[in-house]
């Protein structure tokens, strides 16, 4: 195609043609990559909204297990994160360590 014969109405018309052609292409591979993903996501037994899905990801914290606990009382344990208890920093203080209070 020689596009200097073309007047500028001629050559607008045709960018705008391959304007709508190129946002055309584009829609169709992206409804086939959609079509795609859901297809390996029913394959593996989950929709795609299962898996884009945040509110299962995010539902709660998953509380630490505890590591250490009080010899004098087992109810009452730490898991090592955030502040001492008060249980933690006397033991500490009076020489102990935290491996002697491991779980």
């Amino acid at each position: 195609m020689d596009l200097s014969t073309l007047s500028l109405a001629q050559l607008k018309k045709l960018q705008d043609d391959v304007a709508v052609a190129v946002f055309n292409y584009e829609k169709r591979k992206k409804a086939e990559a959609l079509t795609a993903v859901e297809d390996a996501a029913r394959a593996a037994g989950f929709s795609l909204k299962e898996l884009l899905s945040s509110e299962k990801l995010t539902k709660g914290k998953i509380k630490a297990a505890p590591k250490y606990a009080n010899p004098a009382d087992p109810t009452q344990t730490w898991t090592g994160r955030g502040r001492k208890p008060k249980w933690v920093e006397e033991l500490l203080a009076s020489g102990k360590s935290l491996d002697d209070i491991a779980i």
